[in-house]
């Protein structure tokens, strides 16, 4: 069985302490990759997670993860925008590392990409085990239990 190919491209609109290298990106995308994908992921700051939240969703706020799906098939094609700002600062309230966190949201945002949603209370469960699966698996505590990176 072979995996999934990925081609991603990372975009840094902003420039911040600590962000994560394409490497780790490229490592947390193909994780929680199911078929074949064309990806670009883009790390912006406030004021583009806001427009972009504001022109796409009708939501006046910068949120952390953004995924825009613009083709199925034949690949899968669609960006990924991480915000910087937001992410560093809901790791800190969630006290977990900032890497933890861009790697549980890059899987997150993947994973919305392929088709999965947390809209009903049954889908978000199933998509949240899958996320727990791929982000342990990498090697970082479940995100979705805040006793686990103690």
């Amino acid at each position: 069985m072979t995996s999934p190919r990925l081609g991603l491209s990372v975009q840094y609109g902003v420039r911040a302490r600590g962000l994560p290298s394409p490497a780790q990106f490229r490592r947390w995308a193909r994780a929680a990759l199911e078929r074949d994908a064309r990806v670009t992921l883009r790390i912006v700051g406030n004021n583009e997670a806001r427009a972009l939240n504001r022109g796409f969703r009708g939501r006046n706020y910068p949120t952390n993860v953004l995924t825009f799906v613009m083709r199925q098939k034949p690949r899968l094609e669609g960006d990924l925008a991480l915000c910087a700002p937001v992410i560093a600062r809901e790791a800190r309230s969630q006290h977990k590392s900032t890497v933890a966190h861009y790697a549980h949201l890059v899987v997150h945002g993947l994973l919305h990409l392929q088709g999965y949603d947390h809209e009903r209370e049954r889908d978000a469960r199933a998509m949240e085990q899958r996320e727990t699966r791929i982000v342990t698996r990498l090697g970082y505590p479940d995100p979705y239990n805040p006793r686990a990176e103690g």
